[in-house]
């Protein structure tokens, strides 16, 4: 397999998106300020998108006790990949390898009627995977996970459409992130005792999500050995640079947890009935999806992404009352902007410095007087001078437009 000429690793620390520190521990890196830009950035983004879909977001804490990972599942079927329990008082409480749980937990403290649903739970949490520490990979795979979670609680007769909307989601951020979704993968089942043992309900869940993946077009294939160890899953495939493939997103559905939390909805027939859970992630993990990005654009983010999305250029000192007006005003737009002093280097040195970054805002004298400014755009194209009023507007559409392109044509 060939070098990664993009390895995230090295970028994301020249870059200054991430580093580690044996201190703190192996698979656990922390994030430097550019690196939280981009995080923060998709999570809004993600936030947003599920707003206007419908979910409720909210916030869980990141241990439960031993007891809550016994009635899952968890502890029996997946307690390889946890942490150790830690001994509190009488009780053990361990830092969860998964959100489900508590979610199933949330739902079932206020009583739902069939009106309700589907109710969508979605949280930007934290959970905790014990990784080898072979297996261990920059943010790849790292011990400490901030997943884009979310859990749906429906009817059986809801569960298509969830599924499906859940896909067209995760076909939506991927245009919008600048990923390319290799391949779909519907992930089921193995030999070997990893599994909860109930065949009727893999059947059922089985069946729905081929036909989930059937309406909706995509080609997709099937791997045993691949499914969560309460049912079957689509996992949407990325491939790096190098072509090794990995799983960024998924689409689940389960009628173990709400068995076993004996989460219950109020029928229109005034019965109580058992709810089915579709766990969905749109962009799987921060830290993968950054991985990704890191590596898919070279640095180079997309516009709304980019860590610094105008860099002001002014060319000697007499420009930097300028140049300060227009960085003020590209803050008032909601931009991301920096303006590289003339004591950073010449002109050219801080072109280059700034390669990166989307719009080069380069303002000499001629600029200054005018009161407009000459913008250089990272895929190498010059603009003819724009007053300011007019280049801040046409930039902060194109940011908020999420499009692939910088410019018009």
């Amino acid at each position: 397999m060939s070098q990664n000429p993009h390895d995230h690793r090295k970028l994301g620390r020249e870059l200054g998106l991430f580093d580690t520190d044996p201190l703190i521990g192996a698979g656990l890196p922390y994030w430097l300020p550019d690196g939280a830009v981009v995080r923060h950035t998709i999570e809004e983004y993600i936030r947003a998108v599920e707003r206007r879909a419908g979910y409720q977001h909210v916030y869980s804490p990141v241990l439960g006790k031993r007891e809550l990972y016994e009635i899952s599942g968890h502890w029996s079927h997946y307690s390889d990949d946890m942490f150790p329990p830690m001994d509190l008082g009488a009780e053990q409480v361990v830092l969860r390898p998964s959100l489900c749980p508590h979610h199933a937990l949330i739902y079932r403290s206020r009583a739902h009627s069939y009106r309700e649903l589907p109710l969508r739970m979605a949280e930007i949490g934290g959970m905790y995977r014990a990784e080898l520490s072979g297996a261990l990979g920059g943010l790849t795979r790292v011990r400490a996970i901030t997943l884009n979670d979310a859990h749906i609680f429906c009817t059986l007769e809801q569960v298509a459409a969830e599924a499906s909307s859940a896909l067209s989601l995760i076909q939506d951020a991927y245009q919008a992130l600048g990923i390319d979704a290799a391949r779909f993968r519907l992930s089921l089942p193995g030999p070997g005792g990893k599994y909860i043992d109930k065949p009727d309900m893999w059947r059922r869940a089985t069946e729905m999500l081929r036909e989930v993946l059937t309406a909706s077009g995509l080609d997709y294939y099937e791997a045993e050995g691949e499914a969560a160890f309460y049912g079957p899953k689509i996992d949407v495939q990325i491939t790096d640079p190098t072509g090794r493939e990995s799983t960024l997103s998924t689409v689940q559905i389960d009628f173990h947890q709400p068995e076993q939390f004996a989460l219950e909805y109020i029928g229109a027939d005034g019965a109580r009935h058992r709810p089915v859970m579709v766990h969905r992630s749109i962009v799987g993990s921060l830290e993968r999806v950054v991985a990704h990005l890191i590596e898919q654009h070279g640095g180079a983010f997309p516009a709304w992404l980019a860590p610094v999305q105008v860099a002001v250029l002014p060319v000697g000192e007499g420009e930097i009352p300028a140049a300060r007006a227009f960085h003020a005003q590209c803050l008032d737009l909601g931009l991301r902007a920096e303006v590289a002093f003339p004591e950073r280097g010449s002109l050219g040195a801080r072109i280059r410095e700034a390669r990166l970054v989307p719009y080069q805002a380069v303002i000499g004298g001629r600029e200054a007087a005018d009161g407009a400014v000459a913008l250089r755009l990272r895929d190498g194209r010059r603009l003819e001078p724009l007053g300011v009023a007019e280049a801040g507007k046409r930039i902060a559409e194109r940011v908020a437009g999420r499009g692939r392109g910088l410019w018009e044509g």
